[in-house]
């Protein structure tokens, strides 16, 4: 606690500096730098460009004395146009601030010390860059993760839906659309079919499937047999296994209009798919306890946040992870809007750094402290995972 203390000015600076820079996905690199290099001054081994991800980050500090392994993941990206409206400034600070907290002890009771800079959480170009932590083995020896993420107000983890996003390209062939048009394959006409069909699968698909989607090339000019053409699309679902389906039958789509019009197709994912969170309860208990530690409290009334998407999704599919939310402001603010990107840099912004990294320090000492506690949310998360998929 003596050391968050003591530290926090400088971190509160960072958060600042990062808020006043605001970087998209691919492009943080202000923001990776700047936390990169804080975590080395404070003694942490640090190795930047990681996991295929030019703006991310691996630091880590391993005590001699075995223990668990616990990393604590940083967002720092920002929305195009409107800058840090999701607090992401404070997310990587904070989460950075809770590892320098949690090392001043760490020597003593055993283990090892992560923080994974991961960028791109709001898509992008490269972006949603924890699916690429986990598929390049950065979770294979961690017993658990944490973060906390700014909100209007105290929350615990919740559920919320997986997403693919995906891309739909035809390839036709051009020809005079008025002199010739027997001779043109028209690809826009495969959008089309995809768009129409894709309205109509939505009417047998459970309630919790999202299908919304844009055309993104139609075509050059009304005269001519567009001979490419494109769409992009969101698939989301409450688990990956539905999100599993849904793919799949909308793949089927594609290939049914590349059949109906003689288009050639390609589709795919343009960037990796988003899990679903997995909650664990148990852990996200230990949490409450030590936000109710320093006199904060999660309303009785809980918000539930809607049914957006986040990567840390695809961390909570093979480790126990939590992502609660911490108070930025004293009434209510949208997320990604203009109230909440001041939020994120007003003084009660600020102040939640320190809370926020105590919280998840002590949380994680809690974990480490107690192997029995750290079985049962490891046995919690296991069957609260192999349950999704019923």
């Amino acid at each position: 606690e003596q050391v968050v203390e003591d530290k926090v000015e400088r971190y509160q600076d960072l958060a600042l500096q990062i808020h006043a820079k605001p970087e998209v996905s691919n492009y943080e690199f202000f923001a990776s730098e700047t936390l990169s290099e804080q975590l080395k001054q404070e003694g942490f081994e640090v190795e930047v460009d990681v996991a295929g991800h030019r703006t991310g980050f691996d630091a880590r500090y391993k005590s001699a004395k075995p223990g668990p392994t616990v990393v604590f993941y940083a967002e720092y990206d920002a929305l195009e146009g409107i800058g840090h409206a999701c607090g992401h400034n404070l997310f990587g600070t904070t989460s950075s601030l809770a590892a320098v907290g949690l090392k001043e002890v760490i020597d003593e009771v055993g283990g090892e010390i992560r923080v994974y800079g991961t960028p791109g959480e709001e898509g992008g170009e490269n972006g949603s860059a924890k699916g690429s932590f986990v598929r390049e083995g950065f979770l294979d020896d961690v017993d658990f993760t944490l973060g906390v993420h700014p909100g209007y107000e105290h929350g615990l983890t919740t559920a919320n839906l997986a997403v693919a996003p995906v891309d739909v390209e035809f390839f036709g062939k051009s020809s005079h659309a008025a002199a010739a048009p027997e001779k043109g394959i028209n690809a826009l006409d495969a959008v089309i079919q995809v768009y129409n069909a894709s309205n109509a699968l939505r009417e047998h698909m459970p309630s919790d499937v999202r299908i919304h989607g844009i055309i993104t090339n139609g075509g050059q000019a009304p005269n001519v047999v567009p001979d490419y053409a494109s769409a992009r699309f969101y698939l989301r679902a409450e688990s990956k296994p539905v999100l599993d389906e849904v793919y799949e039958k909308f793949e089927n789509i594609v290939k049914g209009a590349a059949l109906q019009t003689g288009a050639e197709y390609k589709f795919g994912l343009f960037q990796n798919s988003v899990d679903n969170i997995v909650p664990t309860p148990l852990f996200d208990e230990v949490y409450e306890k030590n936000l109710n530690r320093y006199g904060e409290f999660v309303p009785e009334v809980e918000e539930t946040g809607g049914k957006g998407s986040s990567d840390v999704g695809n961390l909570s599919q093979v480790v126990p992870t939590i992502q609660p939310h911490i108070k930025i402001s004293n009434e209510y603010i949208a997320g990604h809007s203009i109230e909440f990107r001041e939020a994120a840099k007003s003084q009660k912004g600020l102040d939640s750094i320190e809370l926020g990294a105590k919280v998840l320090a002590t949380t994680a000492l809690d974990v480490i402290l107690n192997p029995e506690l750290l079985e049962r949310i490891k046995e919690q998360h296991a069957v609260n995972v192999q349950n999704q998929s019923k």
